[in-house]
């Protein structure tokens, strides 16, 4: 079938024993974790790769002013083409939406974005991820912020709404001034939500959107060298670029971009103490490569959901140290669980 189950028997163990190292003082972990240990490490598990789908719908709302579409059209052609050229999406992944109607460019109404989330729902699965980036203008209205769009403008509790039944990891940036309402509105499990804000009250225009998508193209970025730049990488750099912007014109930096990942609709700035961020570190808008899968249908769907739990053992690993212990244990037995019955299945049928 084509489907390594043999080789790299050391890798696999040494990786499955990093995801629980020795807790307490004496040492000591649990009799149930070492048999984890000793079982997957049998199983043999290959490098981690995924066969995820990954989506991308990216947003200029209504510009307010030739000025203003000029600047929105340059990010807007920039973000594409990293994510279409760079990042190899499809196509038919990635949804681009503009004041103005284009080749390849649906016009931003609140219709369209209505339609493409819609019919979005229905192709993805709970192993996917949906990229939401969102620029122009945002304003606030009583307790309400609103993404201006051309025509009626959608508010955070109807993005919230569209977004919801949608299955999978959710990156959801939005770059506008007064974002700051999006993260609590927006965020939950499995999502990550970045704002360019930390306050309704900054109703002005943002510098967060030019440095975010120029992380992906600086080597800088990268801060751990792995040849990615991750969600979490291009926030701090985005947010460093934006902090030194304002202290080189003299001024108090007034804009604040803040992230959550874990939920709470609380979220961080980058330098800022906090739980949140580790979701983000291994989360990449550049697609996983490519798995080999065989051709037998039932052994390839096995394949990709041995992939999507080796992902999620890696990301739950990343929130280890923001996890009380008996959560952190459950949930690396339950992942464990899983992982050892998919392994065992792919070996009776290869």
């Amino acid at each position: 079938m084509g489907i390594e189950v043999s080789s790299a028997c050391g890798h696999a163990e040494r990786g499955v024993a990093r995801a629980f190292p020795a807790r307490g003082s004496g040492g000591a972990e649990s009799p149930a974790l070492r048999i984890f240990v000793v079982a997957l490490s049998l199983l043999v598990l290959p490098p981690r790769a995924s066969a995820a789908e990954r989506y991308a719908v990216v947003v200029s709302g209504a510009s307010g002013g030739e000025a203003y579409a000029q600047k929105y059209q340059q990010l807007r052609i920039a973000f594409t083409t990293t994510l279409r050229e760079t990042f190899e999406y499809d196509k038919d992944h990635l949804f681009v939406l503009a004041e103005s109607e284009a080749d390849g460019v649906q016009k931003s109404t609140r219709e369209n974005v209505q339609r493409v989330l819609t019919a979005l729902r229905a192709r993805m699965t709970k192993d996917d991820q949906l990229l939401v980036f969102l620029m122009g203008h945002g304003t606030v209205d009583g307790e309400e912020a609103k993404f201006n769009l051309v025509g009626p403008d959608l508010s955070a509790t109807e993005w919230s709404q569209l977004l919801k039944p949608l299955p999978g990891r959710l990156v959801f940036i939005n770059t506008t001034g007064a974002s700051f309402p999006f993260l609590h509105r927006l965020a939950g499990r499995g999502r990550i939500v970045l704002t360019a804000t930390d306050s309704a009250a900054q109703q002005f225009e943002t510098l967060f959107p030019e440095y975010f998508i120029r992380a992906f193209g600086d080597d800088a970025a990268d801060v751990d060298k792995n040849g990615r730049v991750s969600v979490w990488e291009a926030f701090t750099y985005a947010s460093a670029a934006v902090h030194q912007a304002f202290e080189q014109k003299g001024q108090l930096p007034t804009e604040r971009s803040l992230l959550d990942d874990t939920g709470a609709g609380v979220g961080r700035e980058a330098q800022a103490p906090g739980t949140d961020g580790a979701m983000a570190r291994v989360t990449y808008l550049e697609p996983e490569p490519a798995l080999n899968l065989p051709s037998d249908a039932a052994l390839a769907t096995l394949v990709k959901r041995r992939a999507a739990l080796e992902f999620a053992l890696e990301e739950l690993k990343a929130r280890k140290e923001s996890m009380p212990a008996d959560q952190y244990d459950a949930e690396l037995e339950r992942i464990l669980t899983e992982l050892a019955r998919v392994s065992l299945q792919i070996r009776a049928k290869s």
